[in-house]
């Protein structure tokens, strides 16, 4: 069983950056893929972004492709979300995610983020 905290979220200004993490626990992390995904009240969860168990290939939504970020380090069991020039669309619940070959069968608490205009 793996168990995904994720941290970093926060009240931020338009054009602001953010940082979240994602520390994994209960499973060999360096075999996971890893994603994030972001919900608001009333909407479905939506993708955000993924990254490969060796961080060889990432793949972005339209919506944040150029300005969000997936990293991870795996020495540290962790995945991060590198999020620049925010908007105010961006406010939401984000939540990590972890895919052992049996799709996103993990997830976390989630950790919100709030962007002001």
């Amino acid at each position: 069983q793996v168990q995904l905290v994720e941290s970093g979220g926060r009240w931020v200004q338009t054009g602001d950056s953010l940082r979240l993490s994602c520390v994994a626990s209960g499973g060999t992390f360096s075999r996971l893929k890893m994603g994030w995904f972001r919900q608001t009240p009333g909407k479905e969860r939506d993708f955000v972004g993924s990254i490969s168990w060796n961080g060889g290939r990432t793949f972005y939504s339209d919506s944040v492709k150029g300005r969000f970020t997936i990293s991870r380090d795996n020495a540290k069991n962790t995945v991060y979300l590198q999020m620049n020039s925010m908007k105010p669309e961006d406010t939401a619940v984000y939540y990590c995610a972890a895919d052992q070959n049996a799709g996103w069968s993990f997830w976390g608490q989630g950790t919100r983020v709030t962007v002001s205009s």
